[in-house]
């Protein structure tokens, strides 16, 4: 005799699945879609969808698990089930500016020199990878280098006529859309501004750019608490900051200061996690030995100081340099290139690398999900 299965006794049966990052279960939550039944004399096939809220969500495979031991509990093994995984960014962003775009993180420090483009651009690769659509600012006006990090210094952003209105249009490469002054310069020219020049081209990125439909936009920032900090909070809501740092005491002295910023009542704007970058040395020749040379922990340390989360700690080895060098983002290389006599050992700390960086994507992503169920919006700063 077949098993009688009804959408009702699905539904009770997944809402015993627990969404491990959102601690609610997946029926209340609203991520359990497209029940149908297919029953036949000799077997019985479930088919639903389970809409996570990141397409980088590392807990993918253990969630349709769960699903699926649920849906064995409740009737019995003999039933099929046929899961289908898909995802639907959260965002809890509003107001006529960016409209499409479902969270704004910044990438700060506080500090110069300690990476943040680098994680920047990595972090950008790897959540395109997993599907996502994603954006990257270059908000360094003085400074810009994402161009030479993507080997596209050449590029020039499109435009679009609307009316007395030109449009920008970004570049796109690795399926990340990008824009830079470095787009709009020649690259060994200084830009000599004032900080409202400065400050007023970093809100066309902003006001005046398609973006189109984005689930991540990612703006580096750069070094210090600056105008150019302060033009984008009071520009749009931001989802939250990403805060990079390296161990030594002289860099996180600096960084606190950029999470003060951030946190402080009249901005506002939560803070997504800390990334400890240059966190240790491995050389090529001694790949199983770690070298701490600017300390031990001090990201750990500065999460643990301010209670938000700790998304990971990124070595300090050559393939990244040369990956940034190259133009091309390590997460982008499926595999190392380059000529060094250490080949296979390059190879392996390119993989390792690669891993990393797509791990700590993969926390922010959570991280991101969590902000948007558990905290009110962001919005615009009104600072005089």
């Amino acid at each position: 005799m077949s098993i009688q299965i009804t959408k009702e006794g699905i539904l009770e049966a997944l809402s015993t699945v627990e969404d491990p990052d959102l601690k609610k279960d997946l029926v209340t939550l609203g991520m359990i879609k497209n029940i149908s039944i297919e029953q036949e004399v000799s077997k019985t096939t479930v088919h639903f969808t389970v809409v996570l809220t990141t397409p980088a969500c590392p807990l993918k495979e253990l969630i349709r698990n769960n699903c699926e031991k649920a849906i064995h509990e409740k009737y019995n093994e003999s039933v099929r089930c046929q899961i289908t995984m898909t995802s639907n960014v959260t965002t809890v962003r509003t107001g006529k500016i960016l409209p499409e775009v479902k969270n704004i993180i910044a990438v700060a420090s506080g500090k110069g020199g300690v990476g943040k483009s680098t994680v920047a651009s990595n972090l950008a690769v790897a959540l395109a990878q997993t599907g996502a659509k994603v954006g990257l600012i270059d908000a360094d006006i003085f400074g810009p280098s994402i161009p030479t990090m993507f080997d596209c210094e050449s590029a020039r952003p499109g435009v679009r006529q609307e009316g007395d209105r030109y449009i920008i249009l970004p570049f796109e490469k690795y399926d990340v859309k990008i824009l830079s002054i470095g787009f709009l310069a020649p690259p060994d020219d200084a830009i000599v501004w004032r900080g409202p020049m400065a400050s007023s081209a970093f809100r066309q990125f902003l006001v005046d750019t398609d973006w189109g439909e984005l689930d991540y936009l990612f703006i580096d920032l750069p070094p210090g608490t600056s105008d150019i900090h302060l033009t984008l909070v009071q520009t749009v809501p931001v989802t939250g900051a990403v805060i990079v740092t390296t161990p030594q005491k002289v860099a996180l002295e600096d960084v606190q200061k950029g999470v003060s910023m951030f946190t402080q009542p009249k901005i506002n704007v939560p803070i997504l996690g800390v990334i400890e970058n240059m966190a240790y040395f491995t050389p090529a020749e001694l790949p199983e030995n770690k070298y701490y040379l600017f300390g031990q922990n001090g990201g750990k340390i500065l999460a643990k100081r301010n209670d938000v989360p700790f998304l990971g700690e990124v070595p300090l080895v050559q393939a990244i340099r040369e990956a940034g060098d190259s133009g091309t983002p390590i997460t982008a290389q499926s595999e190392y290139s380059g000529n060094a006599e250490n080949i296979e050992t390059l190879k392996n700390q390119h993989h390792a690398v690669t891993e990393t960086f797509k791990e700590i994507a993969q926390k922010l992503a959570q991280s991101v999900a969590l902000r948007n169920a558990e905290q009110n919006p962001t919005e615009a700063v009104s600072l005089r």
